[in-house]
């Protein structure tokens, strides 16, 4: 065996997790040559095997040195020419068996140590070809002809994270897992929130839907809000204040206007059963003006101030959000008199404001999905998010203004979530037919510390959806600021380049401990490189992911081809920039 040109040298020290080899002298080159592939002897993160009978033990290499590490200093200048190992233990096959994680039989002083060729990877790694149920992620960064496989189950619902720092090509590797699981899976489903608009490009055969978009609008009503979510929305309000008169008096309003349109609903709904929570369609216009009326209508009668007794100069018109107008109330003791129902004053100001903004037409204005009578329910809106022939959705929201995305992002995920529990055991739906849903830039709505709506929604997720079919990935250049209640469900972990130490530690803390040389590797990955631990991959590894075309708009811009050009400036050149600050929109994008 030690003429083998894979042999590498001997074992000579045993550790509970780790092992120290001495390198042959007599090894002719450090870059063997093996059935015509250059391999590199001591590369830091690569593999070794420890052959002793029929027990294959595999490791990885943690450090290289010119001197053992229980060596004295006079024993150090005696063996100059000595290179060693340091290897920590991950797994061992037995016989013709497959690779397992764990060592069962350690090995022993003397055993021989040789190098992992692509043969023996393809052991490790289960093949190169495709397996059922399993993904071919990318390449190992040992071998350009090795694939790397994740188990498609426990990526989905075991749940995933994909963390690297800006340029360090993690929009890219999500845009190779998802065209990867929608390629290979035919009836897949997955959403993907994208709170910056950069992934439509990257996938155009996906359904992108945007604000204001001519073909596919995104809508998110508003009365899909749980009660505490639509107060906090509309009058900011929160649980805090269900002491209040105006709080409860509230509910009620809002419960008798859903039980007016209960009948309208697809499907036989008992009126007993509707609550504030009932994402019910009401006229939220109508809502306001009735407030309204209640605030600032003038009577005839101090005592008795009904709608017969009002002093109405004009009704209004509540749909185009014109107040009635009343006689101004007179200062003395005489007709017309003041409003005494002003319990809602604060309420019915801050309702008019949200109304009149426009940036938020697309939960007070759902399109088809509007108040009354319209033609569609919630179930249309459910099949045009995660149904259809194309099997990934993508949610733009980079139009929502940034004080709504948390609401918007919960209302969501509680609304797929919802879905998925309620309709677990539907024929093409729940556990019959899994769903991802994927959240980039998850830290900006995932953080750790104050509860958030969908901070809150998304927790669920990650501890219960698993057993509803129901998987979630996050996607963040900080994984230090996310929720600490999602990075402890995280099943499987794809780090790129780290370079902040509290965002590798986060990393480190899920890595097995002997894997600690592969995990200390996250500041110098090449771009589209990662380390991959956690439940989906047989042993944590360095892969190398394939560089994706079309690529979502996340790349950077040419900063020396844009500074030699020139402009042509005007007094007009930033007149639509103003505009499209104004309006809240980008303009230009395609």
């Amino acid at each position: 065996m030690q003429s083998d040109v894979t042999y590498l040298g001997k074992v000579i020290r045993v550790d509970s997790n780790s092992i120290e080899v001495e390198i042959s002298n007599d090894i002719p080159s450090s870059s063997p040559i093996i059935n015509g592939k250059v391999y590199k002897l001591g590369q830091i993160g690569t593999f070794v095997k420890i052959i002793a009978g029929n027990i294959t033990t595999f490791g990885l290499v943690d450090s290289v040195s010119n001197a053992a590490s229980n060596m004295s200093l006079n024993a150090q200048e005696m063996n100059l020419g000595s290179r060693f190992l340091t290897v920590s233990l991950v797994g061992e096959k037995i016989g013709s068996r497959s690779f397992q994680k764990g060592i069962g039989l350690y090995p022993t002083i003397n055993d021989e140590v040789h190098l992992v060729t692509v043969e023996d990877l393809q052991d490790i790694y289960g093949g190169t070809t495709d397996i059922e149920g399993c993904l071919a992620i990318g390449k190992h960064s040992s071998s350009d002809n090795l694939d790397v496989y994740l188990n498609i189950h426990k990526l989905v619902l075991r749940h995933s994270a994909i963390l690297g720092s800006t340029g360090s090509g993690k929009s890219n590797s999500v845009v190779a897992i998802i065209k990867k699981l929608t390629s290979q899976m035919l009836n897949s489903r997955m959403v993907l929130i994208d709170p910056h608009g950069e992934y439509g490009s990257a996938f155009p055969d996906a359904k992108v839907f945007r604000i204001g978009d001519p073909q596919r609008p995104l809508y998110v009503p508003f009365w899909l809000m749980n009660f505490d979510e639509l107060m906090y929305f509309l009058v900011g309000a929160k649980p805090a204040d269900d002491q209040r008169p105006e709080y409860r008096a509230f509910r009620e309003l809002i419960v008798s206007e859903k039980k007016k349109n209960y009948q309208l609903l697809a499907g036989d709904v008992n009126r007993d059963y509707i609550t504030a929570d009932s994402p019910i369609p009401f006229n939220i216009r109508q809502l306001w003006y009735d407030l309204n009326r209640r605030v600032n209508a003038t009577y005839k009668n101090p005592s008795t101030q009904t709608r017969d007794t009002e002093c109405l100069v004009d009704e209004g018109n509540a749909d185009n959000l014109i107040p009635a107008s009343f006689k101004p109330y007179s200062l003395s003791n005489q007709a017309p008199y003041k409003s005494k129902d002003t319990m809602f004053y604060a309420y019915e100001k801050k309702l008019i404001s949200r109304l009149k903004d426009s940036r938020y037409d697309f939960m007070f204005y759902p399109g088809e999905y509007r108040d009354r009578e319209s033609g569609k329910d919630l179930h249309n809106l459910l099949q045009e998010w995660i149904s259809g022939e194309e099997r990934l959705t993508i949610l733009d929201l980079s139009n929502v203004p940034f004080e709504v995305m948390d609401i918007t992002v919960g209302l969501i995920t509680r609304f797929i979530y919802d879905s998925m529990f309620w309709g677990r055991f539907e024929a093409n739906t729940g556990r019959n037919r899994p769903l991802l849903i994927a959240y980039e830039e998850a830290h900006t709505y995932l953080g750790k510390g104050n509860t958030f709506y969908a901070k809150d929604a998304v927790e669920r997720i990650f501890k219960e959806g698993r057993k509803f079919g129901l998987g979630a990935m996050v996607i963040s250049q900080r994984p230090s600021e996310l929720s600490e209640t999602i990075l402890a469900q995280v099943g499987t972990f794809i780090a790129l380049r780290l370079t902040n130490s509290s965002d590798q530690s986060i990393v480190k803390s899920m890595a097995p401990d002997n894997m600690s040389s592969l995990i200390n590797l996250l500041p110098s990955l090449r771009i589209g490189e990662a380390v991959i631990v956690g439940e989906a991959i047989n042993i944590p590894s360095r892969v190398k992911l394939p560089l994706q075309t079309p690529r979502p708009d996340s790349s950077d811009p040419d900063v020396v081809s844009a500074w030699n050009k020139t402009y042509q400036v005007t007094d007009d050149s930033y007149k639509s920039v103003i505009m499209n600050i104004r309006e809240q929109r980008i303009a230009g994008r395609t």
